[in-house]
């Protein structure tokens, strides 16, 4: 049976062609919506990913990092005091006022104040040796290539941050924020425009561990004895896994996104089966045929979930291709995309599954395959 669904598909390909396009376009949606969606939200966890540190000490309950507050400046001294830690960094956010050319009014950014020693950790694998050293310069910031033009600058251009002037000193790449423009900056220069705490105080301590040692255990023990409470301590993926959480359920987008996928889902597997149905349905009297040679049609069945099973692997298959070269795409333009192994078989099994309900849905149209239509 198994040979006859393949042999089946091959002679009558463009019987079954409809269907095997309308799973592979479902199948591009989903990787697509996909790799957006956590493109989108995963900007939200970028000062976390593009940074080496292995433990982020910030505000006890913090979500995500522009939701941070000040903590004590002692938090530095308590991590330094666990022997596992091997250096730890202040690590400044700040929301800026953005004033450039007149024509593009105020934008608002978000200023990363970090450490410019060629070993620091804040964006440690976006930045080169070279930029950390620009930002020495009194008032140099970086920013984003893509967000040039948002901001109406060139290299080299001023601005004024807060009422401060700053001078675009270089550009790198994967700095994009969600809902602003990451504007990275030395402590120094950071401090000069916190208009909140004149930079006495920082939102966030980052720290590196010695190899070899469990960062989740230090992690646990730095925040058991926090003094207080009055801060609390994360490793990275723990911080970048709510700070991606939080933007995806609790700001109400990631639920729309997924509510989306969800049409996507039911719209690629009604349109699938019915293409399906209509093929099964033109195979009607073959199947009545095999039925009246004594093929059972719990046989002639699996048949048709095996035809299911092929449409579904050569839309995925297709889907796959062309979603590889959308991303890349879509990579070339900055847009911002991601989709790792785990997202990529997570479609593909709602691509298979869209495959699997068109083939049950289409078992309806063998109750035509009865023997006695032969005679008509």
């Amino acid at each position: 049976m198994i040979a006859l669904a393949r042999k089946t598909l091959i002679h009558e390909w463009r019987r079954f062609l409809p269907s095997a396009l309308a799973v592979a376009f479902s199948g591009l949606l989903l990787l697509m919506q996909a790799a957006l969606v956590f493109g989108i939200f995963g900007s939200a966890a970028v000062y976390i990913n593009a940074s080496s540190a292995d433990l982020w000490a910030g505000y006890p309950g913090t979500q995500s990092i522009e939701l941070g507050r000040p903590i004590p400046p002692r938090t530095q001294a308590d991590l330094l005091s666990n022997p596992a830690v091997q250096r730890v960094e202040p690590f400044a956010w700040i929301d800026g006022d953005w004033r450039g050319p007149a024509d593009k009014g105020g934008v608002s950014v978000f200023v990363s104040g970090i450490d410019p020693r060629p070993d620091g950790m804040m964006f440690a694998k976006v930045l080169t040796l070279q930029q950390r050293a620009l930002l020495r310069e009194p008032g140099g910031v970086i920013v984003d290539a893509a967000d040039l033009s948002k901001l109406g600058v060139q290299v080299g251009a001023q601005a004024l941050i807060n009422g401060q002037l700053v001078r675009i000193v270089g550009v790198g790449h994967g700095l994009r924020a969600l809902g602003g423009v990451n504007v990275i900056a030395s402590l120094d220069t950071a401090r000069v425009l916190d208009t909140d705490t004149g930079g006495a105080q920082v939102a966030y301590y980052v720290a590196r561990l010695r190899p070899g040692v469990d960062a989740n255990a230090i992690a646990a023990r730095l925040d058991t004895a926090a003094p207080q409470h009055r801060y609390a301590v994360w490793t990275s993926p723990d911080f970048a896994r709510r700070a991606v959480l939080y933007w995806m359920f609790e700001t109400g987008a990631g639920l729309g996104v997924m509510f989306l996928a969800a049409v996507v889902f039911a719209v690629g597997a009604v349109i699938t089966s019915q293409s399906l149905m209509a093929a099964v349905a033109g195979s009607v009297r073959e199947y009545a045929t095999l039925h009246a040679l004594g093929v059972s049609l719990g046989s002639l069945r699996k048949v048709v979930l095996e035809q299911a099973a092929w449409i579904g692997l050569f839309g995925l298959l297709v889907g796959g291709v062309f979603s590889a070269i959308l991303i890349a795409l879509a990579r070339g333009q900055d847009v911002p995309v991601q989709l790792d192994l785990a997202i990529a078989l997570a479609c593909a099994g709602l691509v298979m599954s869209i495959a699997l309900v068109s083939g049950i849905a289409s078992l309806r149209a063998l109750r035509q395959a009865d023997p006695a239509l032969l005679l008509r």
